[in-house]
């Protein structure tokens, strides 16, 4: 029987249950999609795939906005704000952290 490592990883429970059913479907352990993609990453010297924010998510540039485009970003900040749909820095710095690994 060939040497094994285990390997300890913290994610999200329902990232984890989702992947899980996926693999589940296709009849793939998850230790085996895991060494499927360690395999990869040495054959691609590399992430086996593009890393980058989608276009959505593309940081507003302040410097290149209109006037006008500045204070309409600013007005809708502010109706979230009002509504109830704002988050605590901390919050959103704290997630900015774990999801861009600044």
């Amino acid at each position: 029987m060939p040497k094994t490592a285990n390997l300890y990883a913290r994610i999200e429970p329902e990232l984890k249950e989702q992947a899980e059913s996926i693999l589940a479907a296709l009849g793939i352990p998850a230790s085996n999609a895991i060494n499927m993609f360690y395999k990869q990453i040495i054959l691609q010297r590399g992430l086996p795939f593009d890393v980058k924010l989608p276009q959505s998510m593309k940081p507003l540039e302040i410097n290149a906005m209109t006037q006008e485009q500045l204070d309409a970003e600013l007005q809708k900040g502010y109706d979230d704000a009002l509504a109830g749909r704002a988050k605590p820095a901390g919050i959103v710095f704290d997630t900015i952290r774990r999801d861009f690994g600044v």
